[in-house]
């Protein structure tokens, strides 16, 4: 019997593997970074505010809308005709944002998922222009013509959301690097109190939880030390003087009193734990413990 997901495999694994795409894609990931570089504009795209990123939610809008769309062509007849049209236009307004957003957190890939990710979204302009074709086509008249564009474009779309569906769920573009880190509600000696240098970062093991401890104007602050975002060492970061430490992978920086994002691509606050100092020993557990 045929593996019926053999074909799509092999196409992916062909871009992943097809490193010709690499200059383009580098390219255009530093026009991305510059125009993303402003912190309000980064973490508004990331999704620091909503607390997961941003793109999966834009992107239900244009999909639904060019779905929408093509739905009322095949049934609606030529009563719907002008209902097509407005939504074939909504789907293309939407498509911005959502474009936007998708490179914002593209740019901050590597390797095989840049390159998937270059093909996702190439091929997302490609279906947007045919949307864009149909409705001006449709506006011209041309109905049949709209129609068509319209189900042909939705087709690229949808596998292009197969590629973005890859990224995220076999990949793991997106997903929380700590979400499964074990929780520890008992205290648990993890060094002595005179290792803790003022501004040193120290990658401590909590239950095999990796954990970032340091110790900044006296104060002892322990954050989770795998990063949310793509798991960068927060150990080998930079810690700020405004008591933020900032990935050396991605640029993320979170403040280490509670592990909020204060500038993306992370959207998901960083684990903090619970600091003591008992006979000069220093204990943690999370924070969400007590």
């Amino acid at each position: 019997m045929t593996d019926s997901t053999s074909m799509p495999s092999t196409v992916i694994r062909g871009i992943e593997r097809a490193k010709t795409l690499d200059g383009t894609a580098s390219t255009i990931s530093g026009w991305v970074d510059a125009v993303t570089h402003p912190t309000w504009f980064k973490n508004a795209l990331s999704g620091s505010w909503l607390g997961h990123q941003l793109h999966p939610v834009l992107t239900d809008l244009p999909i639904g809308a060019w779905g929408a769309a093509v739905a009322l062509d095949l049934t609606g007849g030529r009563e719907s005709e002008a209902a097509a049209r407005r939504l074939v236009g909504l789907g293309i307004l939407a498509s911005a944002p959502t474009a936007l957003s998708g490179a914002s957190d593209w740019s901050s890939t590597r390797g095989a998922d840049k390159r998937v990710g270059l093909v996702h979204a190439l091929s997302n302009a490609v279906a947007t222009t045919m949307q864009a074709g149909s409705w001006l086509a449709r506006r011209s008249g041309h109905r049949r013509t709209g129609m068509a564009l319209s189900a042909v474009g939705l087709s690229i779309t949808l596998a292009s959301a197969y590629l973005g569906g890859h990224l995220s769920f076999v990949r793991g573009i997106g997903v929380n690097r700590t979400a499964f880190q074990r929780q520890t509600r008992s205290w648990t000696d993890v060094a002595a109190d005179s290792e803790i240098l003022d501004g040193t970062l120290v990658r401590v093991s909590v239950h095999d939880v990796p954990v970032l401890l340091t110790r900044q104007d006296g104060q002892l602050r322990a954050i989770s030390a795998v990063c949310t975002h793509a798991g960068g060492p927060l150990d080998e970061g930079t810690l700020d003087s405004d008591g933020c430490i900032t990935c050396p992978w991605h640029g993320s920086r979170f403040h280490l009193e509670d592990g909020a994002v204060d500038r993306g691509p992370a959207s998901v606050p960083q684990p903090v734990w619970e600091v003591s100092v008992e006979d000069e020993r220093i204990l943690l557990r999370s924070a969400d413990a007590a």
